[in-house]
């Protein structure tokens, strides 16, 4: 877009003010003018209506069809009317006169009536004719005549008035306004030109020095300085212009000196802001553990809540109330997952495996949300190999193909495997939705940016999940590129080396084996120093119907062992009191047992180091909020072959 010159914005910001001033005056004028005219239209006309009524009365009393008809005669003469009729009581017209076509058919009212034929421009008035009484005092008649009794109605007259005179008027009106309108226009727009010239001389003389005085060119600026007048209008600006040039250049070599000291406080402030960086990393640390305790006995209340008996008000209180913990639990696990790939602490299995069961799983997985919106979701077929983790390949094509089904309100989702004649396979992932416009097509990969999602609605997702997926793919090195066009959907495209297929059987993709819910009547040691989200879990696992020894720490848990428990699982918290944690309170459970009892950790500490020490230690992780469907498939199978066990002197819940 052009942009406008001094001048031109000068004027426009002179007329501007004017033209809507002058038109709303106008305006204002008019209308008003117009009401009046309507107004003084109206009153007349109900005048002459009444007048006729008034003049007929004798007329339809006596029936002289006569006098009637000279009546409507004159009533013609009036300004506007262009039909007049007087009709009896019954209805029948006694009188006319004017233009047959503008008559109107009316029925007999006692009421006076009026009404505006908008398509022929007509007003049309009826008045009834009633007979003038007079209150009579007669000695003889004790009763009289009841002052409350209505007389008949002798007859009506309705007269028909045209607008096209006062149409005439307001039209004439509104050309003279807007001529007089048009020359103060003219005449303001002459006189801002000839004012506009005064000042833009000036302007442009600043213009010209602000621009030398940019380049350096003092010597220029003192040129300047005598061709000033001294009925300049910005004489003064101009002088402290130049009195600012002159302290400019004193100024240029002082800050060359000020340079020095300017490096050196800034050395000073990255350090700080570096220890102030870690500071911030551990305070984030620290809420992220303490957002998480709650959050994890939250969710095990609600899953508790649930199972209680309870009407249908209240199951619907709890389904939100369930909805809302599931929504922080994402958005926990989104972060955990960032950070986790942030700190490199994601494991790679890279190695040889088919896609045709990593597609049907996704097929299985992701069905059911595509039918919920109507959508079709094809994952076609494919019998090729690809090196790389399967695992974190599934989950890279779970966010992709969620968050287009999130997206697309009509057509559906295609996923499908490519082969090229370099070796590499190609997984497109194409979809029918909104598409993505290109200024937003890379600030889509940052965390918590969505496009028209401005009031953060959670159906929409978290803004985590193409992070997540960038993230991933890098830790992976596998090239990911987007093409999307707006109302038309969006193409992601996924490089992965090929590999050579096998025949023998190999795990494509960790599936959970389908084992028997029987963890009624096992027996669990619950180590958590948290009150609220160790009765939270206490109370979990005993609706599950086991048998739950709880200490506070490290010395009731081994308290618990002398006084006879012998649990069939152990579930600890991972940060303990007592100089213990929670791996090191388990490998001392089992050394007191004698033998490898199953065990998993808890923790709402997502440090890396934390999670290694899980790996190498051979225990299960669960990042807190943990989902009781997730703790309890892990109870399942940690149980599993684990055969029951009896505690012979403990009081368990």
């Amino acid at each position: 877009m052009k942009m406008l010159n001094i001048r031109t914005r000068l004027l426009l910001a002179a007329l501007l003010p004017l033209i809507l001033i002058s038109s709303l005056l106008g305006a204002v004028f008019l209308l008003a003018r117009f009401g009046d005219m309507q107004a003084a239209y109206d009153q007349r006309n109900r005048a002459v209506v009444r007048q006729a009524a008034v003049a007929s009365e004798y007329g339809l009393f006596s029936g002289n069809r006569l006098q009637l008809q000279a009546l409507v005669t004159g009533a013609m003469q009036e300004m506007d009317v262009r039909w007049v009729a007087i009709l009896n009581g019954r209805g029948e017209v006694l009188a006319s006169a004017g233009q047959s076509d503008q008559a109107f058919s009316l029925p007999m009212s006692t009421l006076e009536m009026q009404g505006f034929a908008s398509d022929r421009r007509l007003d049309w008035l009826s008045q009834p004719v009633l007979p003038s009484t007079i209150q009579l005092d007669d000695l003889f008649e004790s009763n009289g005549v009841e002052a409350t009794q209505h007389p008949p109605q002798l007859g009506q007259v309705v007269m028909v008035f045209s607008r096209q005179s006062i149409d005439k008027r307001k039209h004439d009106m509104l050309l003279s306004g807007g001529a007089i309108g048009a020359l103060s226009l003219l005449f303001g727009m002459v006189l801002a030109v000839v004012l506009s010239r005064g000042v833009i001389r000036p302007i442009t003389r600043i213009t010209q020095l602000v621009e030398r005085i940019g380049r350096g060119d003092f010597a220029a600026v003192d040129k300047l300085r005598d061709q000033v007048a001294a009925n300049d209008p910005l004489q003064e600006l101009q002088s402290h212009i130049h009195l600012m040039a002159n302290r400019l250049s004193q100024a240029h070599g002082e800050l060359e000196q000020q340079v020095d000291l300017a490096t050196h406080a800034l050395r000073e402030k990255k350090e700080e802001a570096e220890q102030a960086n870690l500071a911030k990393s551990r305070f984030l640390a620290a809420a992220s553990h303490d957002l998480r305790q709650p959050t994890h006995a939250l969710g095990m209340f609600v899953s508790r809540l649930a199972q209680l008996p309870h009407d249908r008000q209240t199951g619907e209180l709890i389904h939100n109330l369930d909805a809302s913990v599931r929504a922080m639990q994402n958005l926990l696990d989104g972060l955990l997952d960032i950070s986790r790939l942030e700190a490199r602490a994601v494991q790679v299995n890279r190695r040889p495996f088919a896609l045709a069961a990593l597609f049907d799983q996704l097929q299985q997985d992701l069905s059911a949300q595509a039918a919920e919106k109507g959508l079709r979701l094809r994952v076609r077929s494919t019998q090729l190999w690809v090196m790389s983790d399967a695992t974190l390949i599934y989950r890279v094509l779970l966010n992709l193909v969620g968050n287009a089904l999130r997206y697309t309100d009509q057509g559906g989702v295609l996923v499908v495997a490519r082969q090229r004649s370099s070796g590499q396979v190609e997984l497109q992932v194409w979809d029918s939705g909104i598409g993505i416009a290109p200024e937003h097509q890379q600030a889509v990969f940052t965390e918590f940016y969505q496009v028209g999602n401005a009031a953060r609605d959670r159906t929409k997702g978290l803004g985590l999940g193409l992070n997540i997926v960038q993230r991933t793919v890098k830790l992976l090195d596998h090239p990911l590129v987007m093409v999307s066009r707006p109302g038309k959907g969006t193409r992601f495209t996924l490089s992965l080396p090929g590999a050579v297929g096998k025949h023998e059987s190999v795990e494509e993709l960790p599936k959970e084996k389908p084992v028997p819910d029987d963890l009624r009547g096992r027996c669990a040691l619950v180590v958590e120093d948290d009150a609220l989200a160790r009765s939270a879990l206490v109370g979990l696992l005993v609706s599950w119907g086991m048998r739950v020894a709880q200490a506070r720490g490290p010395a009731d848990a081994l308290a618990c062992l002398t006084q006879g428990v012998v649990p069939d699982v152990i579930v600890s918290d991972y940060r303990l009191q007592e100089g213990y944690n929670g791996l090191q309170l388990v490998q001392r459970l089992q050394q007191q047992l004698d033998h490898a009892t199953p065990a998993c950790l808890m923790s709402g500490d997502t440090d890396p180091g934390v999670i290694q020490a899980a790996q190498t230690a051979g225990l299960t992780l669960l990042h807190k909020p943990v989902r009781p469907a997730k703790l309890r498939s892990l109870l399942r199978h940690l149980l599993m072959e684990q055969p029951p066990q009896r505690a012979t002197g403990a009081d368990l819940s």
